[in-house]
C-alpha cells in the first residue's frame, strides 16, 4: 500500500504546475446510497480525471477523487498472463496503414524491444494494427509509460506523457480503499473535534459514503473467444476487495449482453448494460440477433435489460438526439427506463467544444472549454440518475448547483 501510495504521488509535483487540476472541490457528502436509486446524480469520472491527466493511470483516478468524483470508471483489458489491467482498449497503440501512430495510450510504438509485437487483429469485426494488451505480460506492460489518447484536443495533458504506469484493476481497487479509509479518518476525527466538517466534507455523526468503482469489460466476446474470459478475475478481484451485496459501491458495465447475464449468475453486485447512439451489442452480430442499441432503449428492450441488471448507461443522443448540431427533442428514454425500475446513467460529458453540442460551445476553437455545466442542466432535468464525465472537477460544480438550484 505504501508503494501504491508513492506511485500516485511521484505525480503531485507536477500536477501542481496545472490551474485545474490541482483545485479539489470539497462538497457536501451526498445521502445517496452506492447503487440503484441514487437520491443525488452520480459522478462518475471517465477514466479518471481525463481531462486534465492521461486517462486510465492511477494519477487520474487520484485526481478524480479529490475533485469530487463518486465512483471511479476503469475499462478492464487482460494481460498475457490473465492480469487485468486499466487501458481503453486492448490496443495500447494503433497504426494507420502508412505507419504512423493513429492513437496511442502508451510509448510502446517507441520501444524497439516490443518492435516485433506489432500485428493485426479483429476487434469486433474491425481489422487494427498496433501493439495489445494480450501479448504482453504484466511486467512487461509496467515497463512501457502511459500517454494522453487525444494530445490534439488535449494538448495539455502530453506535459505528463511517460510519468505514469499501466495500472492493474488491484491497484485501482487499492487506490480507492486508501481514499475510503481516509475519508472514514477524517470523519472520526471530525466526530472528536465536535466540529462537523473541520476536517473535511463528511461531519460528526455522518455516514461517510465511499467512493466507488465502475469498471468496464472491454470486448469481453473477444476475450472469450481467445480463451481470456473477463468475468472470473473480474468477479474474484471484486470479492477479494469486498464487492460482494447488492448495496456494494461499485456498477459492472458492458456494451455486450452475453456477458452481463453471466455475470448475474456470479455475482449480487448491481450490472448496467451500456446503449450506444447506434449499432448493436456484438455478441448479437456473432450470434445473428438483429437487434440494435436502439431496440433495447426502447420499453420491451428496457424491461429484458431489467431481468438481468440495474440500470443502462445511455449514450446522450438516445436521450436528447442532436439536431444540427444542437440539442433536439429529448426522447422518453429516461422515464421509460425508470418504469423499468432502471436507473440511467449518461456518457459522456466533455467539457471541449469539439465534444459539446453546438449550443454549448464558447468559441470556434475545437480544444477551448465550452459550458459543461449547460449540457449537464439540460440532461439531469430529464431526471438522468448520473453522468460519467472528463472533467470531473467541472461536473461536480454543475451537479452540486443543480441540486441546490
Amino acid at each position: 500500500m505504501k508503494l501504491l501510495r508513492i506511485a500516485v504521488l511521484s505525480g503531485v509535483t507536477a500536477l501542481a504546475a496545472a490551474s485545474l487540476a490541482t483545485t479539489a472541490c470539497a462538497h457536501e457528502a451526498h445521502d445517496a446510497r452506492p447503487g440503484p436509486r441514487a437520491r443525488e446524480p452520480l459522478l462518475i469520472a471517465h477514466r479518471g480525471a481525463s481531462g486534465y491527466v492521461p486517462e486510465h493511470t492511477l494519477a487520474a483516478y487520484w485526481l478524480a477523487i479529490e475533485q469530487g468524483a463518486d465512483y471511479v470508471e476503469p475499462d478492464l483489458v487482460l494481460t498475457r498472463d490473465g492480469v487485468l489491467v486499466a487501458r481503453h482498449e486492448n490496443a495500447i497503440a494503433i497504426l494507420n496503414p502508412d505507419g504512423s501512430v493513429r492513437e496511442a495510450t502508451t510509448d510502446v510504438a517507441e520501444r524497439p524491444e516490443f518492435a516485433a509485437r506489432k500485428t493485426t487483429k479483429s476487434i469486433d469485426g474491425v481489422a487494427i494494427t498496433g501493439w495489445f494488451t494480450e501479448d504482453f505480460t504484466l511486467a512487461e506492460l509496467k515497463t512501457l509509460r502511459a500517454r494522453e489518447r487525444i494530445p490534439q484536443i488535449r494538448a495539455a495533458n502530453t506535459r505528463f506523457n511517460d510519468m505514469f504506469e499501466v495500472p492493474t484493476f488491484e491497484e485501482v481497487l487499492q487506490l480507492v480503499a486508501q481514499a475510503n479509509e481516509r475519508r472514514r479518518q477524517e470523519a472520526e476525527q471530525g466526530g472528536r473535534d465536535g466540529k462537523d466538517g473541520k476536517n473535511g466534507p463528511w461531519g460528526h455523526g455522518r455516514k461517510v459514503k465511499p467512493i466507488g468503482v465502475y469498471p468496464e469489460t472491454k470486448h469481453p466476446s473477444y476475450f472469450a473467444g481467445i480463451g481470456k474470459p473477463l468475468e472470473e478475475p473480474l468477479v474474484r478481484m471484486l470479492n477479494k476487495y469486498g464487492y460482494r451485496g447488492a448495496d456494494a459501491a461499485v456498477f459492472i458495465q458492458s456494451f455486450e449482453v452475453g456477458n452481463l447475464r453471466k455475470l448475474k449468475r456470479m455475482t449480487r453486485v448491481p450490472l448496467v448494460q451500456l446503449l450506444n447512439g447506434s449499432g448493436q451489442p456484438y455478441d448479437f452480430t456473432l450470434s445473428g440477433d438483429k437487434r440494435t442499441y436502439a431496440d433495447l432503449a426502447k420499453p420491451a428492450g428496457l424491461a429484458e435489460i431489467a431481468s438481468y441488471a440495474q440500470g443502462i448507461g445511455a449514450n446522450t443522443g438516445l436521450m436528447i438526439p442532436l439536431v444540427a448540431g444542437r440539442l433536439g427533442t429529448p426522447t422518453t428514454l429516461v422515464k421509460d427506463a425508470h418504469a423499468a425500475g432502471l436507473v440511467v446513467h449518461g456518457w459522456t460529458f466533455r467539457a471541449e467544444n469539439v465534444f459539446l453540442p453546438d449550443d454549448f460551445d464558447s468559441s470556434a476553437d475545437p480544444a477551448a472549454i465550452g459550458n459543461l455545466a449547460g449540457q449537464i442542466d439540460a440532461f439531469l432535468a430529464l431526471g438522468m440518475d448520473g453522468l460519467f464525465s472528463d472533467q470531473s472537477f467541472l461536473a461536480r460544480k454543475a451537479i452540486d448547483a443543480y441540486v441546490k438550484r
